[in-house]
């Protein structure tokens, strides 16, 4: 019986991190597992780690985090450059991207997705500007800000990718899991900290995507918070491992996360609910 199984927010240039990537050996060869994003920060550790990932599950599928996506003036490959030849690495590797023609596990279509962030999960009575003014204000500020902004327009690029993504979704049919990095709805956000952090984590634009596209469920990482939110009857799992502050600390709590996560399996029909785990 093959498992589909989800993790993100891998971290692998932190030794610690690294080292748990031992844990990631499935049951059975034949699983999946799905990687939601921040690997690493260099391709060629990003590529490493999916390499090794895919000698041990029937199939890896990749979608890139804002991690993968930081770029120094000195790097071959800045913005979307570094998007392509982050795509042309996993093709050789065999590993799914956002770029493929979207799997079927067990009759559900799983639908990888990469559609970064246009700063509106934001105040409405705020402009992009001043909401990004309040936040550098409070000395909060994503490394995007220093390692993505100065090498793309960030708003343009996820307006394009929103584009190509509802194309390619209209012509699903049957239940879909839909994979992102960021969140597709801002409920996720209010959990958070620093509310103002929320300008970096997803668009306002995907929210109907869950319903339209008949998820029965929505995977995605970058908060550092797992955990399963049912939205408007859909399971949204957050599958992050984060750093070794968030690991060690949910511990610590007693509210230690599976990892990875375990999202269903080929046991039941297509379209059957019952088949999400999102949990131990």
């Amino acid at each position: 019986m093959a498992t589909l199984w989800a993790t993100a927010d891998l971290h692998a240039a932190v030794k610690a991190n690294y080292s748990r990537l031992d844990e990631l050996v499935p049951p059975d060869p034949a699983d999946w597992l799905i990687v939601a994003g921040d690997v690493a920060e260099r391709v060629d550790l990003v590529l490493k780690v999916l390499k090794t990932l895919s000698t041990r599950y029937a199939q890896v599928i990749w979608v890139p985090g804002n991690h993968e996506l930081f770029s120094r003036s000195q790097d071959q490959y800045r913005g979307r450059d570094r998007y392509n030849a982050l795509v042309r690495g996993c093709r050789e590797i065999g590993v799914i991207t956002p770029e493929d023609a979207y799997p079927v596990f067990a009759g559900v279509t799983i639908a990888p997705l990469f559609t970064l962030y246009d700063y509106s999960f934001r105040p409405p009575q705020l402009t992009v500007e001043q909401a990004l003014e309040l936040a550098y204000e409070k000395n909060i500020i994503m490394t995007d800000e220093i390692a993505i902004a100065p090498f793309v327009d960030i708003r343009a690029w996820c307006w394009d990718r929103l584009a190509y993504s509802t194309k390619r979704l209209s012509r699903v049919t049957g239940p879909t899991i839909l994979v992102n990095h960021w969140p597709l709805v801002r409920e996720p956000t209010l959990h958070m900290r620093w509310a103002e952090i929320a300008l970096w984590c997803g668009t306002r634009h995907t929210r109907s995507w869950p319903r339209r596209y008949n998820a029965l469920a929505v995977i995605y990482g970058h908060l550092h918070m797992p955990g399963v939110e049912e939205i408007d009857g859909v399971k949204h799992i957050e599958v992050s491992l984060g750093y070794p502050r968030d690991w060690n600390g949910r511990d610590k709590a007693g509210l230690e996360a599976p990892f990875p996560v375990k999202i269903m399996d080929d046991s039941a029909a297509p379209g059957d609910t019952s088949i999400l785990q999102g949990g131990h």
